[in-house]
């Protein structure tokens, strides 16, 4: 009999916690290894918290018994100590990042940072535990995501793609960058551009963004099945990557292994995941961690260039999710971390 993993806390809806969750249980299903959502079982050998988790006693009494604790983290809460935030919600944001030090540093055998960036951030805030760590990037079931299917990017027109769950509060300066980038490459190239958004979307900030571009041709597709994205990323010419200090985001990881291009700005991971000419990262031309206003002129110029080199582009984007995010070698490696 195989040794069993708990995972904690049990998740559903959007984000990257969810989606990684979903992709290592289709990992231990396929391994024929027992997993349970229930941290009083006593067959569990090992705990994976997947970030925090408010059963702080369950988990001691866990250990006590021997189970092996294993916290998995990406980064931690910031834009509330830059945006004015209403007092709950800072202190929400701040609970959060003080739960899951205490666990880190209390509780957790061994640490898995999804990133040298996420590593570096909490020995940096937080300092050095007596816990082992490692660093394992997320991982993507490469038949699923991949680039054969018949959905194959316009030859009429360019479309630029941006998947997020929630695109609201600070991550919707994400969108107003997009709006930006896609005019100047309309501009530039005297080519139609279409930015498709795949993200759950407030009725505000759409009219918002069609008050800022009323010229741009903006496609909503709303919040899609997990199923469909490798289907949409085929269609596409290249993935704009959002997010500003993300730890590993899920969306341009499956981006690369569907063949997509990404193009982002130089902060959090993102370099350290788009390498091997598997699309552009570029300086923010400001202080991001202010969330001040990004440059966008070198932004438009690097995506013009994989524009211009889209097939050469998309067979490195594979070929580096090949190499680098395996699922199965994601799965190997947490296994590793929980002695399984």
């Amino acid at each position: 009999m195989k040794q069993q993993i708990c995972l904690v806390p049990k998740l559903d809806g959007l984000g990257g916690m969810v989606s990684f969750q979903a992709k290592l249980l289709q990992g231990l299903v396929a391994r024929n290894i027992p997993y349970s959502f229930n941290l009083q079982d006593p067959k569990n050998h090992a705990i994976l918290v997947i970030g925090g988790s408010r059963q702080l006693r369950g988990l001691w009494q866990a250990k006590r018994r021997g189970a092996v604790i294993v916290q998995r983290l990406n980064g931690m809460n910031w834009m509330h100590k830059v945006e004015k935030t209403p007092i709950r919600a800072f202190m929400r944001a701040e609970g959060n990042n003080r739960l899951l030090a205490f666990i880190r540093r209390h509780l957790a055998d061994h640490i898995v940072y999804q990133s040298v960036f996420s590593r570096d951030w909490w020995i940096r805030e937080f300092g050095e535990t007596k816990a082992t760590h490692s660093v394992v990037y997320n991982g993507v079931n490469l038949n699923d995501y991949a680039p054969q299917g018949p959905e194959t990017p316009p030859n009429d027109h360019t479309r630029i793609l941006l998947v997020e769950g929630h695109l609201d509060g600070a991550n919707a300066r994400g969108l107003e960058t997009a709006l930006k980038l896609a005019l100047q490459i309309k501009h530039e190239t005297s080519r139609s551009v279409e930015l498709m958004v795949v993200a759950d979307v407030s009725d505000t900030i759409k009219a918002n963004a069609y008050s800022s571009a009323p010229d741009l041709w903006i496609t909503w597709r709303g919040v899609v099945p997990r199923e469909a994205i490798p289907a949409i990323d085929r269609s596409a010419h290249l993935l704009f990557s959002t997010d500003i200090n993300a730890a590993c985001p899920n969306s341009v990881i499956e981006a690369l292994a569907c063949g997509l291009p990404v193009l982002a700005y130089d902060t959090g991971a993102l370099s350290e995941l788009i390498q091997q000419g598997a699309g552009r990262v570029v300086p923010y031309g400001s202080d991001y961690w202010q969330l001040e206003d990004p440059i966008i002129p070198p932004l438009a110029s690097a995506a013009i260039e994989i524009l211009k080199d889209n097939p050469n582009y998309r067979q490195r984007s594979r070929e580096r999710a090949q190499s680098t995010f395996d699922l199965d070698v994601m799965v190997e490696s947490y296994l590793r971390a929980l002695e399984i």
